[in-house]
Protein backbone atom coordinates (compact mmCIF):
# COMPACT_ATOMS: atom_id res chain seq x y z
CA UNK A 1 0.00 0.00 0.00
CA UNK A 2 1.07 3.63 -0.59
CA UNK A 3 -0.06 6.97 0.31
CA UNK A 4 -0.07 10.55 -0.88
CA UNK A 5 2.95 12.68 0.83
CA UNK A 6 0.32 15.56 1.31
CA UNK A 7 -2.89 15.98 3.23
CA UNK A 8 -5.62 14.45 2.91
CA UNK A 9 -4.24 10.84 3.12
CA UNK A 10 -5.04 9.47 0.19
CA UNK A 11 -4.98 5.22 0.61
CA UNK A 12 -3.42 3.72 -2.83
CA UNK A 13 -3.88 -0.55 -2.59
CA UNK A 14 -2.36 -2.25 -4.50
CA UNK A 15 -0.68 -5.61 -5.05
CA UNK A 16 -3.94 -7.14 -4.79
CA UNK A 17 -4.69 -10.96 -5.05
CA UNK A 18 -5.80 -12.17 -8.15
CA UNK A 19 -6.70 -16.02 -8.08
CA UNK A 20 -10.31 -16.61 -10.21
CA UNK A 21 -11.98 -19.70 -10.26
CA UNK A 22 -12.33 -21.61 -13.65
CA UNK A 23 -14.76 -23.30 -13.19
CA UNK A 24 -16.98 -20.62 -11.99
CA UNK A 25 -16.02 -18.24 -14.78
CA UNK A 26 -16.64 -21.02 -17.22
CA UNK A 27 -20.09 -20.74 -15.82
CA UNK A 28 -20.19 -17.19 -16.15
CA UNK A 29 -19.61 -16.81 -19.99
CA UNK A 30 -21.62 -20.10 -20.54
CA UNK A 31 -18.91 -22.64 -21.38
CA UNK A 32 -18.89 -26.72 -21.16
CA UNK A 33 -15.73 -27.89 -19.66
CA UNK A 34 -13.50 -29.71 -21.69
CA UNK A 35 -15.20 -27.86 -24.87
CA UNK A 36 -13.14 -26.31 -27.35
CA UNK A 37 -13.90 -23.16 -26.48
CA UNK A 38 -13.42 -23.63 -22.53
CA UNK A 39 -9.93 -24.60 -23.74
CA UNK A 40 -9.95 -21.02 -25.90
CA UNK A 41 -11.17 -19.18 -22.69
CA UNK A 42 -8.79 -21.18 -20.02
CA UNK A 43 -6.03 -20.14 -22.17
CA UNK A 44 -7.30 -16.54 -22.07
CA UNK A 45 -7.97 -16.57 -18.32
CA UNK A 46 -4.10 -17.62 -17.70
CA UNK A 47 -3.05 -14.96 -19.80
CA UNK A 48 -5.30 -12.15 -17.96
CA UNK A 49 -4.44 -13.42 -14.51
CA UNK A 50 -1.19 -13.24 -14.36
CA UNK A 51 -1.31 -9.75 -16.51
CA UNK A 52 -3.98 -8.22 -14.10
CA UNK A 53 -3.28 -6.13 -11.24
CA UNK A 54 -6.58 -5.02 -10.04
CA UNK A 55 -6.49 -1.15 -7.27
CA UNK A 56 -8.25 0.58 -5.18
CA UNK A 57 -8.28 3.81 -3.69
CA UNK A 58 -9.89 5.49 -0.65
CA UNK A 59 -10.09 8.42 1.92
CA UNK A 60 -10.61 8.52 4.96
CA UNK A 61 -13.76 11.12 5.08
CA UNK A 62 -15.61 12.80 7.71
CA UNK A 63 -19.46 14.39 6.75
CA UNK A 64 -19.22 18.22 7.81
CA UNK A 65 -23.36 19.57 7.24
CA UNK A 66 -26.75 18.07 5.69
CA UNK A 67 -29.47 20.07 4.55
CA UNK A 68 -32.64 19.34 2.66
CA UNK A 69 -31.32 17.08 -0.51
CA UNK A 70 -27.25 17.59 -0.11
CA UNK A 71 -24.08 16.62 2.02
CA UNK A 72 -20.91 18.15 2.61
CA UNK A 73 -17.86 15.78 3.12
CA UNK A 74 -14.23 17.40 3.09
CA UNK A 75 -15.54 20.89 2.33
CA UNK A 76 -16.98 19.26 -1.42
CA UNK A 77 -20.80 19.47 -1.43
CA UNK A 78 -22.65 16.49 -2.76
CA UNK A 79 -26.46 16.87 -4.04
CA UNK A 80 -28.52 13.72 -3.38
CA UNK A 81 -31.34 13.40 -1.48
CA UNK A 82 -30.83 9.80 -1.00
CA UNK A 83 -27.16 10.12 -0.03
CA UNK A 84 -28.39 12.98 2.21
CA UNK A 85 -31.12 10.38 3.90
CA UNK A 86 -28.31 7.97 4.23
CA UNK A 87 -25.76 9.78 5.58
CA UNK A 88 -27.67 12.09 8.31
CA UNK A 89 -26.74 9.04 11.21
CA UNK A 90 -22.90 8.94 9.49
CA UNK A 91 -20.26 10.49 11.02
CA UNK A 92 -17.08 9.01 8.87
CA UNK A 93 -17.53 7.69 5.21
CA UNK A 94 -14.68 6.49 3.00
CA UNK A 95 -14.61 7.76 -0.89
CA UNK A 96 -13.22 5.03 -2.80
CA UNK A 97 -12.58 3.77 -6.43
CA UNK A 98 -11.69 0.15 -7.40
CA UNK A 99 -10.77 -1.04 -10.68
CA UNK A 100 -9.84 -3.84 -12.40
CA UNK A 101 -6.79 -2.00 -13.49
CA UNK A 102 -5.40 -0.81 -17.07
CA UNK A 103 -3.63 -3.93 -18.02
CA UNK A 104 -6.42 -6.44 -19.32
CA UNK A 105 -6.56 -4.10 -21.77
CA UNK A 106 -3.69 -4.57 -23.43
CA UNK A 107 -3.84 -7.89 -24.13
CA UNK A 108 -4.30 -8.33 -28.22
CA UNK A 109 -7.08 -9.99 -28.96
CA UNK A 110 -8.37 -11.18 -32.47
CA UNK A 111 -9.83 -7.92 -34.67
CA UNK A 112 -13.35 -8.65 -34.50
CA UNK A 113 -13.20 -11.53 -32.26
CA UNK A 114 -16.24 -9.93 -30.23
CA UNK A 115 -16.55 -13.47 -28.30
CA UNK A 116 -12.87 -13.06 -26.89
CA UNK A 117 -13.46 -9.26 -25.46
CA UNK A 118 -16.92 -10.76 -23.83
CA UNK A 119 -14.84 -13.70 -22.19
CA UNK A 120 -12.12 -10.71 -21.51
CA UNK A 121 -14.91 -8.48 -19.53
CA UNK A 122 -16.25 -11.24 -17.95
CA UNK A 123 -12.16 -11.73 -16.54
CA UNK A 124 -11.85 -8.15 -15.93
CA UNK A 125 -15.40 -8.16 -13.90
CA UNK A 126 -13.70 -10.93 -11.56
CA UNK A 127 -10.47 -8.67 -10.86
CA UNK A 128 -12.76 -5.71 -9.93
CA UNK A 129 -14.63 -8.23 -7.77
CA UNK A 130 -11.38 -8.92 -6.26
CA UNK A 131 -10.68 -5.32 -5.88
CA UNK A 132 -13.77 -4.41 -3.99
CA UNK A 133 -13.56 -7.81 -1.59
CA UNK A 134 -9.99 -6.57 -0.32
CA UNK A 135 -10.72 -3.11 0.12
CA UNK A 136 -14.04 -4.18 2.47
CA UNK A 137 -11.45 -6.80 4.35
CA UNK A 138 -9.06 -3.70 4.64
CA UNK A 139 -11.60 -1.30 6.07
CA UNK A 140 -13.29 -3.72 8.32
CA UNK A 141 -9.37 -4.71 10.03
CA UNK A 142 -8.41 -1.46 9.89
CA UNK A 143 -11.22 0.67 11.21
CA UNK A 144 -13.64 -1.76 12.60
CA UNK A 145 -16.91 -0.67 10.57
CA UNK A 146 -19.21 -3.88 10.70
CA UNK A 147 -22.17 -3.78 8.61
CA UNK A 148 -21.62 -0.90 5.89
CA UNK A 149 -23.37 -0.02 2.41
CA UNK A 150 -22.10 2.24 -0.37
CA UNK A 151 -23.71 4.35 -3.38
CA UNK A 152 -22.33 5.10 -6.81
CA UNK A 153 -22.75 8.46 -8.31
CA UNK A 154 -25.09 7.60 -11.14
CA UNK A 155 -26.39 4.23 -9.92
CA UNK A 156 -29.68 4.06 -10.77
CA UNK A 157 -32.21 6.77 -12.32
CA UNK A 158 -30.76 10.32 -12.50
CA UNK A 159 -32.55 11.54 -9.34
CA UNK A 160 -30.82 9.10 -7.13
CA UNK A 161 -27.08 10.24 -7.49
CA UNK A 162 -26.58 12.23 -10.84
CA UNK A 163 -23.51 10.58 -12.77
CA UNK A 164 -21.79 13.96 -13.24
CA UNK A 165 -21.09 14.03 -9.49
CA UNK A 166 -18.41 12.20 -10.62
CA UNK A 167 -16.20 14.77 -11.06
CA UNK A 168 -16.73 16.18 -7.45
CA UNK A 169 -16.04 12.66 -6.11
CA UNK A 170 -12.63 11.98 -7.85
CA UNK A 171 -11.41 15.76 -6.49
CA UNK A 172 -11.92 14.27 -3.13
CA UNK A 173 -9.72 11.54 -4.42
CA UNK A 174 -7.12 13.34 -5.86
CA UNK A 175 -5.01 12.58 -8.95
CA UNK A 176 -7.16 9.10 -9.59
CA UNK A 177 -5.40 8.18 -12.89
CA UNK A 178 -1.87 8.84 -11.82
CA UNK A 179 -2.58 6.72 -8.48
CA UNK A 180 -4.38 3.54 -9.89
CA UNK A 181 -4.91 4.01 -14.14
CA UNK A 182 -8.54 5.55 -13.49
CA UNK A 183 -10.27 8.08 -15.84
CA UNK A 184 -13.62 9.89 -16.31
CA UNK A 185 -14.50 10.53 -20.14
CA UNK A 186 -16.22 13.87 -20.99
CA UNK A 187 -20.03 11.90 -19.94
CA UNK A 188 -18.49 11.11 -16.66
CA UNK A 189 -17.95 7.15 -17.25
CA UNK A 190 -14.45 5.38 -16.16
CA UNK A 191 -11.73 3.42 -17.80
CA UNK A 192 -11.16 0.94 -17.77
CA UNK A 193 -15.17 -0.03 -17.94
CA UNK A 194 -14.43 -2.17 -14.79
CA UNK A 195 -14.28 0.30 -12.36
CA UNK A 196 -16.71 1.67 -9.86
CA UNK A 197 -16.57 4.72 -7.24
CA UNK A 198 -18.73 5.91 -4.66
CA UNK A 199 -18.80 6.19 -0.90
CA UNK A 200 -18.68 3.31 1.48
CA UNK A 201 -20.32 4.08 5.08
CA UNK A 202 -21.52 2.36 8.21
CA UNK A 203 -25.10 0.87 7.54
CA UNK A 204 -27.12 -1.61 9.99
CA UNK A 205 -29.73 -1.92 7.31
CA UNK A 206 -29.71 -1.89 3.59
CA UNK A 207 -31.37 -1.99 0.84
CA UNK A 208 -30.34 -2.24 -2.95
CA UNK A 209 -30.58 1.13 -5.07
CA UNK A 210 -32.93 -0.95 -7.39
CA UNK A 211 -35.27 -0.96 -5.00
CA UNK A 212 -35.64 3.24 -5.26
CA UNK A 213 -34.77 3.30 -8.93
CA UNK A 214 -37.82 3.55 -11.41
CA UNK A 215 -35.98 3.12 -14.84
CA UNK A 216 -37.67 0.41 -16.35
CA UNK A 217 -36.23 -2.65 -17.97
CA UNK A 218 -32.61 -1.97 -17.04
CA UNK A 219 -30.85 -4.70 -18.05
CA UNK A 220 -28.50 -4.87 -14.44
CA UNK A 221 -31.21 -4.58 -12.07
CA UNK A 222 -31.06 -6.48 -8.93
CA UNK A 223 -33.91 -5.71 -6.89
CA UNK A 224 -37.92 -4.64 -7.49
CA UNK A 225 -38.98 -1.41 -7.40
CA UNK A 226 -39.83 -0.62 -4.11
CA UNK A 227 -42.31 2.41 -3.77
CA UNK A 228 -42.64 2.48 -0.17
CA UNK A 229 -38.65 3.27 0.28
CA UNK A 230 -38.59 5.23 -2.70
CA UNK A 231 -41.06 6.96 -0.98
CA UNK A 232 -39.73 7.42 2.10
CA UNK A 233 -36.79 8.97 0.97
CA UNK A 234 -38.54 11.73 -0.50
CA UNK A 235 -39.69 12.98 3.16
CA UNK A 236 -37.08 14.84 5.19
CA UNK A 237 -36.75 13.89 8.04
CA UNK A 238 -37.42 10.16 7.77
CA UNK A 239 -35.89 7.21 9.15
CA UNK A 240 -32.54 6.82 6.80
CA UNK A 241 -32.21 3.89 4.13
CA UNK A 242 -29.10 3.35 3.78
CA UNK A 243 -28.28 1.39 0.51
CA UNK A 244 -26.07 -0.92 -1.09
CA UNK A 245 -24.96 -1.83 -4.29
Amino acid sequence: MATSSSQPLIHILENIPFNPDPENLLTRVHLKAGSPDAQDFLALLEKARLASRPKALYRESYVEAIDDDQVTIADTTFHSRTLRVNLEHVGRVFPFVITCGTEPDAIALPPGDFLAQFWLDAIKAAALEASGAHLNALLEQRYALGKTSSMSPGSGDVSIWPIEEQRLLFGLLGDVRAAIGVSLTESCLMTPNKTVSGIIFPAEKAIRTCQVCRRENCPNRQAEFDPAAWQAIQVQGQESIPLVE
